[in-house]
């Protein structure tokens, strides 16, 4: 029967489900494979394949999420990506996204597992929701900019509170001055549902819970809510329908999942064992187990209904009636798994037969709820409290407050504590997950985009100044390099954490190394580096790995955030031709002969440790002029010769070749000449 499912077949899965019904009583864990084909079907027919495959990747990892673009209140830029109602006491986490705080306990609650973010799927490596602290700057700049929505989620708190008390009447009437200021958000509709369904008030929670639905046709709370006030009704087969709705929507929903088990279970193959009084553990609404066998044992007595002939009539229900009240004649299918329409003929229809047209919102004449006064527009509240500017990149630590990215880098540098609050953040360093807070970003773009272009256009100027390898160069006063030459640095000096951190940035991943000067600060030469790799410590320390690059010489010594910068110009060897040219060639194949023997000679001790620094030594070049810096070998050579940094500086400015082997040469005669003595 579950393959007969699976391939569409589901006349015959039928058959063979009532055949097993007569040898033993279906529990309804065997029809699992049956709901979530049917579910399945819903989700492939009515939203389209590719957004399936959406959802099927969002609700792998157990957490549904609404599809993109799934809008409420009209206010995405600033909900919550859990309840998809407007951000209160948001919090936002290491991922750069917010939601509300009590959203994010009760998903911690509920999951019994680290929060896992429902926009990137980003689980956060912080168990305890308790330590993420309310974001300060985006907290205040919602309740400032608007206040409606802020004052009619504090109500909704209120009408929450009462209700756990179990002050209905006094819950309803918080809940109901809320939908009057903000009468486009869904989840006032469903919570008002809710406690329509306690006060026994069955009609006016499936008016509630439809507009839910209506307002947000993908959030699964809504469908359950609305299958909830059905089965209440006794219309249990548009309450499954909207079970096998809600799992199209949130696969590992437990509560739809087991709810539909049961109701199909009991319209197909009615059972006679007592069935528990609560629909569920979460609502106080009541079934009668008699009402619902008299609705639905009529039709399957005899034979498989023909309503579920081939996968390719699965949909979406169309219409709202029941659809067991006429025997054989109604097919369950039809009920199930058509598009639901409501089209004005229908409510004219209900008008005339007496029932109530289904109400719609009320709109708040001359008020745009997302709109903000350009009284309330003021940039100050959005300047990083470090560098005194327009947030750029902001992002907001565990404590809640918020900084511009590099900003907070360069604090973290010094000492890993919050600026304001002085709270450790140790552990957000390790992380080093600095993104970007989403919302307050939007929110930047959206309602200031004059100041947040300027903003963007000074920090393009400030990227485009470091990506300039001529001027303001960031230049390392440490030791000598050389072209082609490994150079690994251990980098823990909060200067030169920003230094590099920079290159990354700016792309061009290069910084200079000088040898240091007493008069000047650093030699007026030096050798541009070629960052290739960056290991992080847990304590903002790092090792660099680098290669030497172009040579330089330094025009104006600079200095900038604590590091030195230079304007300079780049060394090339002078090409010759000719006869000057057959003599180089010759010069060089006996300095290179020379070289071999004293490498040779070294220890094996020795030369082991030097190529494990270095690498082995270079070949010799087939085209000595081909590269601007000469031959590598004579680098390699000149990195290893036990030579100190002030005698090796004159090579590095060096620009023939001719004089820079000559010069080698005479360090290897005198190197040969020493071991003989």
């Amino acid at each position: 029967a579950d393959a007969l499912a699976f391939g569409g077949r589901i006349t015959e899965a039928l058959e063979v489900y009532r055949r097993a019904s007569e040898i033993e009583q279906l529990r309804p864990v065997h029809l699992s494979n049956l709901i979530e084909y049917l579910s399945d079907s819903i989700r492939r027919r009515d939203r389209g394949e590719s957004q399936s495959s959406r959802w099927r990747r969002k609700g792998e990892d157990g957490c549904g999420s609404p599809a993109a673009g799934a809008t409420g209140g009209g206010f995405e830029d600033f909900s919550c990506g859990i309840c998809l109602s407007f951000l209160l006491e948001p919090v936002t986490l290491p991922c750069g996204h917010s939601f509300c705080k009590r959203c994010l306990e009760r998903e911690r609650k509920e999951k019994e597992r680290p929060v896992m973010c429902k926009e990137c799927r980003d689980s956060s490596t912080v168990d305890d929701v308790q330590s993420y602290r309310v974001n300060v700057v985006l907290s205040n700049l919602l309740a400032k900019w608007f206040p409606a929505w802020h004052h009619a989620g504090r109500l909704r708190r209120e009408g929450n509170g009462l209700y756990a008390e179990r002050r209905m009447e006094a819950a309803l009437d918080k809940y109901n001055q809320a939908i009057q200021i903000a009468p486009t958000d869904h989840i006032l509709f469903s919570n008002r549902s809710q406690i329509h369904s306690s006060l026994r008030n069955h009609e006016k929670a499936l008016r509630d819970a439809e507009l839910a639905c209506s307002l947000m046709p993908l959030w699964s709370k809504g469908h359950i809510r609305k299958a909830q006030a059905l089965v209440s009704l006794g219309r249990t087969e548009e309450a499954l329908r909207e079970y096998l709705v809600c799992l199209s929507i949130e696969p590992d929903c437990r509560l739809a999942k087991s709810e539909a088990h049961k109701l199909l279970s009991e319209t197909l193959f009615p059972v006679t064992d007592p069935v528990p009084e609560h629909i569920s553990d979460r609502s106080n609404i009541q079934s009668s187990r008699a009402h619902i066998k008299s609705s639905v044992r009529a039709p399957v007595q005899t034979s498989v209904p023909g309503f579920l002939s081939s996968a390719s009539s699965l949909s979406l229900p169309e219409r709202s009636e029941g659809c067991f009240g006429d025997a054989k004649a109604e097919k369950i299918h039809d009920c199930l798994l058509k598009r639901k329409r409501r089209t004005s003929e229908e409510d004219e229809n209900k008008e005339r037969n007496g029932e109530q047209k289904k109400p719609r919102p009320e709109t708040v004449q001359g008020t745009d709820l997302r709109s903000v006064s350009g009284d309330l527009l003021d940039p100050t509240e959005l300047e990083c409290s470090l560098c005194m500017r327009l947030f750029y990149e902001p992002v907001t630590t565990p404590c809640g407050h918020t900084f511009c990215l590099r900003c907070l880098e360069r604090c973290l540098d010094h000492n890993p504590k919050c600026p304001l609050c002085k709270e450790e953040l140790s552990e957000y360093l390790v992380q080093r997950q600095y993104c970007k807070t989403v919302s307050t970003e939007r929110l930047i773009s959206k309602y200031l985009p004059t100041e947040f272009t300027e903003r963007q256009r000074v920090h393009l100027e400030e990227m485009a100044e470091l990506s300039n390898l001529n001027k303001n160069v960031p230049i390392f006063v440490c030791t000598m390099a050389f072209p082609t030459v490994p150079c690994p640095l251990h980098i823990f000096e909060p200067c030169y954490r920003l230094m590099v951190r920079r290159c990354m940035e700016a792309g061009t991943n290069c910084f200079g190394m000088c040898l240091g000067d007493n008069l000047k600060g650093f030699a007026d030469y030096g050798c541009l580096l070629e960052i290739r790799d960056v290991k992080f410590f847990s304590d903002g320390r790092s090792v660099v790995d680098t290669t030497g690059g172009r040579r330089f010489k330094v025009i104006q010594h600079r200095e900038r955030d604590g590091y030195n910068t230079a304007d300079i110009e780049y060394l090339e060897d002078v090409k010759v031709e000719g006869e000057a040219e057959r003599e180089l060639q010759r010069l060089h194949a006996g300095v290179y002969e020379q070289a071999l023997v004293w490498v040779n000679s070294l220890k094996a001790e020795q030369k082991e440790r030097i190529e494990g620094h270095f690498g082995p030594m270079p070949q010799k070049d087939s085209d000595l002029q081909a590269s601007p810096n000469g031959p590598s070998w004579c680098w390699w050579l000149l990195a290893v010769l036990p030579l100190e940094g002030r005698a090796q500086l004159p090579f590095l400015a060096l620009t023939s070749l001719k004089d820079r082997l000559s010069g080698i040469r005479k360090v290897l005669l005198f190197m040969t000449q020493s071991k003989v003595q």
